[in-house]
């Protein structure tokens, strides 16, 4: 094996890496054919140098990719969190240190598996750790799987059909297995035969994916053309975060919203929304007796619609040493402007929503006293309206493809995703989550409905395509006749496992080399 001894060398393959990574994942998908070879000369780079410049190879690529991705974050902190640049960008950092530790292992276990098992073995073995670390850092700490590589293929759903076998961890699986091709093709020594020898499983796997994707999309476009659907509305407020808690803004806000929705409401080609739907904490109130509640309750009853719409909720414990507890919810008006059904955001963020370890470390609590206390929501019972079972993401919970599983699991047959996007302002973010976003619709075969405070709100069908679409940070409203699927997917009944079963076989590959070594 050719040792590399430069540092020069470390920062230009990183450089290449990183850059080819963004390119092929710019805005949730930009050259993505790039994609097939961005990581190849980063592959070579680390099984060819000495370990201590792998090391800082893979430390270096990771912290500079997910830099790029993460920048937002600066913007975040700053503009809503009222912190300085001095603590922004450190926290920044931070986070992307984190997550580059999963490209550290990755480097440290795959020269390991290169040395102890053929290249043939290793083809496979490459990507099945690199899914599964994705996979482990989906639930590690509370799990932030933001932007795997898979997603740079969100704009081109005919090429992920195959998610709803085995969700967005087969699909990063096949992108790193071709880039772990074109690597070990290019390794010193290797002839014709050895090469044709390791195209034939990696263009069989291509093969068979790329032909279920195919009768896959033909099976669907003609089972959609046929199914049940549901008329859905939904309203973007474009209300500005500093503006949207203000107290003299609440009027406002409810008036634009029933203005919206009533617009939404004028039949256009025969279609007339059964339920509207509003982005999170579109209702800046708990929505229990609450004055502003009565222009909404008059124009539901007007208008004979449904209506979800995120709101803040709080439950008294009726116990003088009980504090209550609050909850980042979303709440289902009937015709009437009666609540009739609640559901309430399951993963919370950290540091956002609720801070770690509370209970045990008090003294962090001081140190980020803008940080709500919310509790956890519990997936069951979708809200229903007409024939919709309703399936509810709130803010980030539309990244974890889990989530989404679990409320079909629950009987859930359309999914809802409210969000508030004004967070990252006009960042590359508002793409990044619509290219989750369009997985999770494929991965479970159901339709998504997208309402965002500031965009992109949009209506997702169980293919993957985005049939309408609105612009970031503008006044919108649009209504589409929402597909209604019953059907549990593969990926929902098992292949969801598919990133434990990579974890656990590249555990077990790892303890085998371990004993090979020894030996």
């Amino acid at each position: 094996m050719r040792r590399a001894s430069s540092f020069r060398s470390v920062l230009l393959v990183s450089g290449l890496t990183v850059g080819l990574l963004w390119l092929a994942m710019f805005y949730g998908g930009g050259l993505w054919p790039l994609l097939a070879v961005a990581c190849v000369p980063f592959f070579i780079y680390i099984y060819r140098a000495d370990r201590k410049y792998a090391l800082s190879c893979g430390l270096l690529t990771g912290l500079g990719h997910f830099l790029l991705q993460l920048y937002w974050i600066v913007f975040v902190l700053g503009q809503y969190g009222g912190l300085p640049l001095f603590l922004s960008v450190p926290a920044l950092v931070l986070l992307a240190l984190y997550m580059a530790g999963y490209f550290l292992l990755f480097v440290l276990i795959s020269r390991l598996f290169i040395r102890c098992f053929s290249q043939n073995v290793s083809l496979l073995l490459l990507p099945m750790l690199w899914a599964g670390l994705d996979h482990l850092r989906s639930f590690l700490f509370s799990g932030f799987p933001w932007m795997d590589i898979g997603y740079g293929l969100a704009e081109h759903p005919l090429l992920y059909q195959s998610a709803d076998i085995w969700g967005i961890g087969g699909i990063t699986f096949l992108v790193i297995l071709l880039n772990t091709f074109f690597a070990l093709c290019l390794e010193k020594g290797m002839n014709w035969s050895r090469r044709v020898k390791l195209a034939v499983p990696v263009c069989l796997i291509l093969l068979a994916t790329g032909l279920y994707s195919g009768w896959r999309w033909q099976n669907m476009e003609s089972r959609v053309s046929s199914a049940e659907f549901i008329g859905v509305g939904i309203v973007q407020g474009n209300v500005d975060q500093g503006q949207k808690w203000s107290a003299a803004r609440l009027g406002r806000t409810v008036e634009d919203y029933t203005q919206q929705s009533r617009k939404v409401m004028v039949a256009q080609s025969g279609l007339r929304p059964d339920l509207l739907v509003w982005p999170e904490t579109s209702m800046p109130f708990v929505p229990v007796e609450h004055p502003f509640l009565a222009p909404i309750e008059k124009m539901l009853q007007a208008e004979q619609v449904m209506l979800l719409a995120g709101a803040p909720w709080v439950e008294e414990d009726g116990r003088a040493s009980e504090k209550p507890r609050y909850f980042n919810s979303a709440v289902l008006f009937d015709q009437n402007g009666v609540v009739v059904d609640r559901t309430s955001k399951s993963h919370l963020v950290p540091f956002g929503e609720y801070v770690p370890l509370k209970k045990y470390l008090p003294f962090i609590a001081p140190l980020v006293e803008a940080v709500g206390d919310f509790s956890r929501g519990e997936i069951r019972n979708p809200p229903a309206c007409k024939t919709a079972r309703i399936g509810v993401l709130i803010c980030f919970e539309s990244i974890f493809g889990n989530i989404s599983r679990k409320w079909v699991n629950a009987g859930a047959n359309l999914l809802v995703n409210i969000t508030n996007d004004a967070w990252y302002g006009n960042s590359v973010a508002p793409y990044q989550t619509l290219a989750m976003t369009r997985l999770r619709a494929v991965e479970t075969r159901r339709s998504v409905v997208r309402s965002a405070n500031t965009g992109f709100s949009c209506f997702i069908d169980p293919l993957g395509r985005v049939l309408t679409l609105s612009p970031l940070f503008k006044n919108w409203e649009a209504a589409e006749r929402i597909v209604l699927m019953e059907e549990r997917t593969v990926y929902v009944r098992g292949g969801y496992l598919f990133g434990t079963a990579c974890l656990l076989l590249s555990a077990l590959a790892l303890l085998v080399s371990g004993i090979l070594r020894k030996s």
